[in-house]
């Protein structure tokens, strides 16, 4: 692989405010120079004592409909038995 072309990794916490939850992980939007293109600017205090750059995402695993339960099951059956009565073949 060359050197010098590929973005840094490091840590980065990502933090869903909707749903009080947050979780430290790696990814290229970590940097030593805070406030760089794409670089989050605020920083937050982990629970090992050090300070990670932060975040905020709109919605997580912790609040998406799909992984909390809440989601909504469509009714497709009784749509297909309204289309058949409708536009259904006739005897």
């Amino acid at each position: 692989m060359k050197n010098d072309i590929h973005p840094e990794y490091g840590w980065v916490v990502f933090r869903d405010a909707s749903a009080d939850f947050a979780f430290l992980t790696r990814s290229t939007l970590s940097a030593d120079n805070a406030g760089g293109p794409g670089r989050p600017e605020k920083t937050v205090e982990w629970t090992d004592g050090k300070s990670y750059p932060v975040i905020d995402v709109e919605i997580s695993s912790a609040s998406h409909p799909f992984y909390t339960g809440t989601a909504r099951v469509v009714d497709t059956a009784g749509r297909v038995e309204k289309f058949n009565r409708r536009y259904g073949r006739k005897s």
